[in-house]
């Protein structure tokens, strides 16, 4: 027997059951990488999209939502240049920026750009004073 909770998905055409599953988080995810997975589906219908949370290589609490990069590769970033592209993302996200997120990396292409090379580089190492804070366990444990 189905949980109630999956009743509504039997009638639910299937042509809609990928974009249910893409916007419904999962177990595991947090609210803001799921808000910002959503919010970018929505507005820009991307055809390559990545969300990481990349909190866990700060000092930041366990399980903290402040630091993620985006890989999205969208046919609305057509004729942009590079900068107008990370203000439409940053546009998009105004709301998670203005609240939980710190830092936001941005890796912004078109879908014939994703073809011809989808390689992204890899986020440096924290570098931040934080790190080297001989206080930061304590003060991250009072936190919690």
């Amino acid at each position: 027997m189905l949980p109630a909770r999956l009743l509504p998905l039997l009638r639910t055409p299937l042509r809609l059951l990928p974009r249910l599953a893409s916007s419904t988080p999962m177990a595991g995810e947090k609210p803001v990488e799921v808000s910002i997975r959503s919010k970018l589906q929505r507005e820009l219908e991307p055809s390559q999209l990545e969300v990481h949370n990349e909190s866990h290589q700060h000092a930041v609490p366990p399980g903290a939502e402040t630091h993620f990069k985006v890989v999205i590769a969208s046919s609305r970033f057509a004729g942009l240049p590079l900068l107008q592209r990370h203000r439409l993302v940053n546009e998009i996200l105004q709301a998670e920026l203005a609240g939980p997120v710190h830092a936001l990396s941005i890796h912004a292409k078109t879908p014939e750009q994703w073809d011809q090379n989808a390689s992204v580089s890899r986020s440096p190492a924290c570098l931040g004073g934080s790190k080297h804070d001989p206080h930061m366990a304590e003060k991250l444990g009072s936190q919690g």
